[in-house]
């Protein structure tokens, strides 16, 4: 195995030879100097012709391919176009598009026996994040390829991430939600029910393993944001940022991207330069979001929960 992936490393270094970057990753998607460590690698090429996306390939250890995608950024990737998965077994995961990191369209998933699992619609609008169901499920199968969902019509049922047990079942009309649910999220303890009408979520009733019942209703999800809203953020922005002297001196401007997770507490964790600038407007952003006061945590069935988010951080001269 470790002979295998050293070979497509030699492979990718001589063969891909205008390549931007060569990165190694654990499966929690964590940065590793070492190839032997790494459960599989990310290659960044530059763009094609007449195009300004980056093409990303990910392999797994075996040397099957990952991912095949295409990114605005080299480090870390910000998805746009189409994006296609595969399992370690070399059979497609998933298969759909993306605008500006977040999914969007038609948008297919795939059981590891190859059969399809389900295909959703994203709103092709602008959206805030990934962790909202505000998607139409139009058609959802069994392992088997039997049809539980069709053209937006019938019983749902779907898996958690390893497809291991059924986390949420009930009717659905129209593509969207209709009726009581049952959720079973058992990764993180909790079960619902919930209530929906058209879409809407119009109640829910979530327990954790230890009896603690919450009540919600709108989503079941929230995202996370600064306290007072976007206003209040770009206020905090422009009072606490200073132009660095040299990057004042030669006249650089530009937007820098920090990626990182807020807490369930609100507190800022893992900040990262998602697009750079320049060192001395990155450093800035990061100082600035790194003293930030604590957001307004993001939920899920009325319960706060870590959400992985990003923010653009504008450098102008006036």
């Amino acid at each position: 195995m470790k002979l295998l992936f050293t070979s497509l490393l030699l492979f990718l270094t001589t063969a891909v030879f205008a390549q931007q970057a060569i990165f190694y990753l654990k499966k929690d998607g964590k940065y590793i100097n070492q190839s032997d460590s790494a459960d599989y690698i990310r290659v960044i090429k530059p763009p094609d012709s007449a195009s300004v996306l980056y093409n990303v390939f990910e392999f797994y250890k075996n040397g099957t391919p990952k991912l095949i995608g295409k990114s605005r950024t080299i480090d870390p990737p910000w998805y746009e176009g189409q994006c296609l998965n595969y399992y370690e077994s070399g059979k497609k995961q998933s298969l759909g598009n993306y605008k500006n990191n977040l999914k969007s369209g038609d948008f297919f998933e795939y059981y590891s026996n190859g059969k399809l699992y389900q295909a959703l619609k994203y709103p092709d609008t602008t959206r805030v994040d990934n962790i909202k169901d505000d998607f139409l499920i139009i058609a959802n199968y069994d392992s088997l390829g039997t049809v539980q969902v069709q053209n937006g019509e019938g019983y749902y049922k779907g898996f958690d991430e390893k497809f291991n047990y059924i986390s949420d079942a009930g009717k659905i009309v129209n593509g969207k939600r209709e009726g009581t649910w049952k959720i079973d999220f058992r990764n993180r303890n909790i079960t619902a029910t919930e209530v929906y009408k058209n879409g809407e979520l119009i109640s829910g009733e979530s327990e954790t393993g230890n009896g603690d019942v919450t009540k919600y209703s709108g989503s079941r999800f929230t995202s996370p944001e600064f306290k007072g809203g976007v206003e209040a953020f770009g206020s905090y922005l422009g009072n606490n940022i200073k132009y660095p002297e040299n990057e004042r001196r030669r006249n650089i401007e530009g937007r820098v991207i920090i990626t990182f997770v807020i807490e369930k507490d609100g507190s800022l964790s893992s900040l990262k330069v998602l697009r750079s600038v320049s060192p001395g407007l990155d450093d800035e952003a990061l100082r600035v979001l790194k003293r930030s006061p604590k957001w307004v945590p993001g939920t899920m069935m009325g319960k706060p929960m870590r959400v992985n988010y990003s923010v653009p951080v504008n450098f102008a001269l006036r």
